[in-house]
């Protein structure tokens, strides 16, 4: 595993020691699998026909005290994008987003403890994760190049999320989706072993993550079935 990706980009978890979940050393909340419509991503975000033209929703930073922001203030970082790569290495998800120049391991499609890069995964229709963030700054904006379809894993914006708050959206890929603010989640998963995404973003870029792992003693398991196979209405 390269350098860069030892730890994960937000809790700090040292990747070359998870925990076992085929010995029974962690649990696995499976996320369940739900088709992305406008009705279904209702508190989650919406989904999006034509990334050149979609908007992402901007914060103002909260209020600190008894005196207000001044009106125009405490929103005005903008946005930034470029492309978000996904990239199956054997038995192992790496994300490389360009546009805030971020390298890292997302999940592993076979037992976390033991995934190797230079092991074909036998099995990749579910993926186990670690961790999962949101942004109280701004939304996020993925859109799928060449109509690769993915799954979206969401959970409602609070602090006190579980893993079984989680939900995996399924994408066609002719769409995209807009992340709200707050509201937690990982990269998209694409069905596929690569693909690149259009990605647009707050340029503040603040994150508030959640450890599955250390927090609750496990990971959540993403299904990457076909669109429209098992999911839930």
């Amino acid at each position: 595993m390269p350098d860069d990706a030892q730890f994960s980009n937000f809790t700090g978890i040292d990747l070359a020691n998870l925990p076992s979940v085929a010995r029974g050393e962690a649990r696995v909340v499976r996320a369940r699998l739900v088709r992305a419509t406008e009705e279904s991503l209702k508190g989650y975000g919406h989904l999006v026909g034509d990334f050149a033209s979609a908007k992402v929703t901007i914060v103002t930073w909260p209020q600190p005290g008894w005196r207000p922001i001044v009106d125009g203030t405490g929103n005005e970082g903008g946005v930034v994008e470029d492309t978000f790569e996904m990239v199956r290495r054997g038995q192992v998800q790496h994300a490389v987003n360009h546009a805030v120049g971020r390298s890292y391991v997302t999940g592993w499609f076979d037992d976390p403890a033991t995934a190797r890069e230079d092991v074909a995964a036998k099995d990749t229709t579910l993926l186990y994760t670690h961790e999962a963030n949101y942004h109280p700054d701004g939304g996020q904006i993925f859109f799928a190049r060449g109509a690769a379809p993915f799954v979206a894993l969401l959970a409602k914006a609070g602090d006190d999320v579980k893993p079984e708050d989680f939900v995996a959206f399924q994408v066609d890929g002719h769409h995209g989706i807009h992340i709200d603010p707050n509201v937690w989640h990982q990269p998209v998963f694409p069905l596929g072993p690569r693909a690149t995404f259009d990605d647009r973003q707050g340029k503040v870029h603040a994150c508030v993550s959640v450890d599955f792992v250390g927090e609750f003693g496990g990971y959540v398991g993403v299904p990457l079935l076909p669109f429209s196979a098992g999911f839930s209405a």
